[in-house]
């Protein structure tokens, strides 16, 4: 009953690696405005979602200009403008902001039936900025730009609705889940009767668990991109999904190492107890075995 009970608390072990770092993630990180802020931060930097906010920015501000046949010519221009503005720092605290603007609808999106498939940061801020450096640089059109709501969808999936029901109950959960898992490990430790090859079997559970998890979110990133209607751009959306889930693919890799070292090491110390531990010695010869005086 030991060896069974010790089992089952290993296979659980592994079923709450993906478990409990999924409920983390939605509840600490999805969750939390700042992190969540956090986490889209660096996107600021990548070369895909740039490309995609300059092309919004200027087709937002070009939609409301026209200057007859110098069109592509100031088109051009702008496009100079938003693009070198996306490579400041200004540009990063517009990012900031708008994504701080933007958790909103995160949380909508993955939490409220009816909340809509679209994640969307409002470029309003950034228009003005760069409507401020057009005036600057003294374009004559400048100051009829308008600033008006001008969102960016990044995320678009029509197959988040099976999702919804899920991230509900995976953010009730919350940390729970996470920290259960050392709980059982441990349970299942002292519950086997050999410890040590219990210590190999938690071991490979927890890495059994971290591959589990690696598989579920090259899984969830398929489906978000499969499900991008045809007019979006995959490579920001990609960015923006492994953006988020940084935190679960280096928390799997983690458990991965964790695991196979905790398996690798009892495994090695057994076999090193075994060949320290002195053979059993064979009966000393006695005055009976070491042979009786020769009869005369």
């Amino acid at each position: 009953m030991r060896s069974f009970l010790s089992a089952v608390l290993i296979v659980l072990a592994a079923v709450l690696v993906p478990l409990g770092a999924i409920s983390t993630w939605a509840k600490t990180e999805i969750g939390d405005r700042d992190r969540y802020v956090s986490a889209m931060a660096p996107l600021a930097g990548e070369y895909a979602v740039r490309t995609a906010v300059a092309t919004r920015v200027t087709d937002a501000i070009m939609t409301n200009i026209d200057v007859g046949p110098l069109q592509a010519s100031v088109a051009s221009l702008v496009g100079g403008v938003v693009r070198s503005f996306t490579t400041t720092s200004a540009f990063q605290s517009v990012w900031n902001t708008a994504n701080r603007a933007a958790h909103a609808s995160v949380e909508a999106a993955l939490t409220k039936n009816g909340g809509g498939n679209n994640v969307r940061i409002d470029l309003a801020p950034a228009i003005e900025q760069i409507k401020n450096e057009l005036e600057a640089q003294g374009v004559p059109f400048a100051n009829e730009i308008p600033v008006e709501p001008t969102d960016l969808t990044v995320v678009e999936s029509t197959k988040l609705g099976p999702v919804r029901t899920v991230f509900r109950w995976l953010q009730r959960i919350g940390v729970w889940g996470a920290i259960a898992v050392p709980v059982v490990a441990v349970g299942a430790v002292f519950a086997a009767p050999r410890r040590r090859r219990a210590l190999i079997g938690v071991g490979l559970g927890l890495a059994v668990g971290a591959v589990i998890l690696h598989v579920l979110v090259a899984v969830g990133r398929s489906l978000t991109l499969d499900g991008l209607p045809a007019d979006s751009d995959p490579a920001a959306a990609g960015a923006v999904y492994d953006a988020l889930t940084d935190s679960l693919s280096a928390a799997a890799w983690g458990v991965l190492a964790f695991g196979l070292l905790l398996a690798l090491g009892a495994w090695l110390t057994g076999r090193r107890l075994r060949r320290e531990r002195p053979e059993i010695e064979a009966p000393r010869p006695g005055p009976e075995s070491a042979g009786s005086p020769g009869r005369s």
